[in-house]
């Protein structure tokens, strides 16, 4: 039984962003308020964020590893292990990261919309 029974026609085209598997009513009004391309805006500076907090993570976690393996311990492992593990985390982020780019994102979008709420109550 969909969530919209009882309310009538429901386009079959649309939508609603889920939060906790829940339908987010709240992030949806905001949507239509922020333009296409200041959702993409927010998109990659969400997944920016969440690939650079998980580079942090990764670089922590490596950083009391030694050179075993198959570079040994030489001054050039440190280098490549900082590159490695930034290359993990835009690859994290990319592929869903760890849920931390959804919150963002939502959050920017909410800002923005509020934001808009506010310069068009102004005129």
């Amino acid at each position: 039984m969909s969530i919209f029974a009882g309310f009538g026609a429901v386009p079959s085209n649309f939508t609603v962003p889920m939060l906790n598997g829940r339908p987010d009513f709240e992030l949806a009004d905001a949507l239509k308020k922020v333009s296409p391309q200041a959702q993409a805006k927010a998109q990659t500076t969400a997944t920016d964020f969440e690939a650079m907090f998980l580079n942090s993570m990764f670089s922590q976690m490596t950083s009391g590893l030694k050179g075993e393996g198959p570079f040994g311990d030489t001054p050039g492992t440190g280098v490549w292990r900082s590159m490695l593990t930034e290359q993990y985390s835009k690859s994290f982020a990319q592929a869903g990261g760890v849920g931390i780019s959804s919150e963002v994102y939502r959050t920017l979008i909410l800002q923005q919309a509020r934001q808009a709420n506010q310069i068009k109550g102004d005129i």
